[in-house]
């Protein structure tokens, strides 16, 4: 019968090892699954864009709400003239994304266009094969200062007005956009900048033209219809694409970027319902929607 009950403990023991053995192995394989469970955080991708300063208020708003969605996203903005952005990146500034008020700055780095020496007089070759598009059109337009008296209420009554020297103008310095459009109205009209320089104020792009005109400091000015709707101010006239042609902005990724498919991925969705929304608040048309 001692033999017996020994026997029985025996077995109870090994029992009971075999059961804590399963169970330390069930309890491995739960740490394991849930050691699989935890997510590792993404790694931060930090995007540089370079963007023409009219569209400062958009794009801000947009890439605000892109960042929330994409919380492995941050994007650091660029705003300033398209000429000096290009001269940035020309000198080997870090740039993602390049979006320009005019074609010309984005030709001079397509490397499609490397043998036109008129469009890429350098001959640079800066673009993502394939990336570049034309994101959106504006509009340039005659802003009046509030409370001037001068009857400006067109571009024919600007050019009156400028030819005998009854008015002050706020324009683009000619290395922006909206001053090489401003070039191309004058010409139109015929009207000699030299002539009037006494009457001229330049801006360095366009928001600076724009504080002019808000501030008072001349009787009107000549941007973009963007900036006119952000600042609220009063729209005179509309200048038709016969004064200046079309004003489009085309958008690149650049191939020194070593962010490229998120700085494509960005561009795509700028492009995408939401994005087009914001900039038609402020007066933009969407040309990839």
């Amino acid at each position: 019968m001692k033999r017996f009950i020994s026997l029985l403990l025996a077995l109870a023991m090994a029992l009971s090892l075999v059961a804590c053995g399963n169970g330390g192995s069930a309890n491995t394989n739960q740490d394991a699954n849930n050691a699989d469970d935890q997510q590792t955080p993404a790694e931060t991708v930090e995007l540089t864009v370079f963007a023409a300063a009219s569209l400062t208020e958009s794009l801000t708003a947009i890439g605000e709400k892109y960042m929330a969605e994409n919380e492995n996203v941050k994007i650091n903005f660029n705003f300033d003239s398209s000429g000096k952005l290009y001269t940035q990146i020309k000198e080997g500034a870090p740039c993602d994304l390049f979006i320009s008020a005019a074609p010309k700055q984005m030709n001079q780095l397509d490397g499609t266009l490397k043998d036109d020496a008129d469009k890429n007089p350098d001959g640079l070759d800066m673009l993502v094969e394939g990336s570049r598009l034309d994101l959106l059109e504006n509009k340039v337009v005659l802003a009046v200062a509030e409370g001037s008296d001068k009857g400006i209420d067109s571009f024919d009554k600007l050019a009156e007005l400028l030819k005998s020297g009854g008015v002050t103008l706020a324009i683009g310095n000619e290395d922006v956009p909206v001053g090489q459009y401003t070039k191309k109205i004058f010409t139109y009209y015929e009207i000699d900048e030299a002539a009037i320089a006494a009457n001229l104020t330049y801006g360095s792009n366009v928001k600076e033209v724009t504080t002019a005109v808000s501030e008072g400091t001349v009787d009107c000015g000549i941007i973009y219809a963007s900036d006119a709707y952000s600042a609220g101010l009063t729209v005179a006239a509309e200048a038709t694409a016969d004064m200046c042609g079309q004003v489009i902005y085309p958008a690149a990724v650049l191939n020194t970027s070593t962010r490229q498919e998120a700085a494509a991925a960005f561009l795509a969705y700028l492009q995408d319902a939401d994005a087009s929304a914001e900039f038609e608040k402020v007066l933009f048309t969407p040309l990839s929607k």
